[in-house]
């Protein structure tokens, strides 16, 4: 028997859906859209995989080279295929969003770079790490990825004043772009136990329509007298 049937050989390019995509058309929401989307269907092949009791490099023969008996080949096969294909088309969207993070904040700092006083241009130095602050800032980054659905009452989130409604703009250093289902905050929470946490979130002025950004500190604990270490429900937007 070959390897073959391990590792299947696939062409890399963006595929999507079987359907030829140029990634350099699409405005940044429908890149984000179809990040989204992309994330989804991992997910959902990976749970096929997981069905199955394999990931993507798990042997499919026994120990003397015979296909195995205990799992569907052709299918873990063609999931694996699927696979390839969509994680070579998330890797293009995500190169195409950080090329159009860039071009925005390339812009926007071209825009700031003068100001005109009382007819007078006037340049204003910024440093040269602005950009690169921006683009890490999930604030600057300026969408929210998720919504507080619920605080508990002396919990780490109600101390650190995180309210029902907020929108989470950045939860330590994840942001719209890399939060892939929240499952990166869940990671952020585990491994600063004890530790404090920068939120930055958006909040409806109380009895007012406008909006305002707040930032907060907030640190995962346990023993606080309710479950998990934060004592809030967020859900993706």
């Amino acid at each position: 028997m070959g390897d073959n049937i391990h590792a299947p050989t696939v062409a890399s390019g963006p595929t999507s859906g079987g359907i030829q995509i140029d990634w350099s058309k699409l405005t940044m929401p429908e890149l984000m859209q179809q990040k989204e989307k992309i994330e989804e269907e991992l997910k959902a092949l990976s749970t096929v995989l997981t069905s199955h009791g394999v990931t993507m490099r798990s042997t499919l023969t026994t120990f003397d080279g015979y296909p195995r008996d205990d799992i569907d080949i052709p299918q873990v096969r063609a999931t694996r295929v699927r696979m390839i294909h969509i994680q070579n088309d998330h890797k293009e969207v995500m190169k195409y969003l950080e090329k159009g993070l860039h071009a925005h904040f390339a812009q926007l700092q071209k825009a700031q770079a003068t100001a005109t006083t009382n007819g007078t241009t006037v340049p204003i130095t910024a440093p040269s790490t602005a950009l690169e602050n921006s683009i890490s800032d999930a604030a600057a980054l300026g969408t929210p990825f998720a919504k507080v659905n619920s605080v508990e009452s002396g919990s780490p989130a109600n101390q650190a004043g995180l309210k029902a409604g907020d929108l989470v703009r950045a939860f330590g250093s994840v942001h719209w772009l890399n939060h892939e289902r929240l499952s990166k905050v869940a990671e952020v929470v585990q491994q600063n136990e004890g530790r404090p946490v920068v939120i930055k979130v958006s909040r409806k002025e109380e009895g007012g329509s406008q909006t305002i950004e707040v930032e907060l500190q907030l640190t995962p604990q346990r023993n606080w007298g309710g479950r998990g270490l934060l004592g809030c429900h967020l859900v993706p937007l």
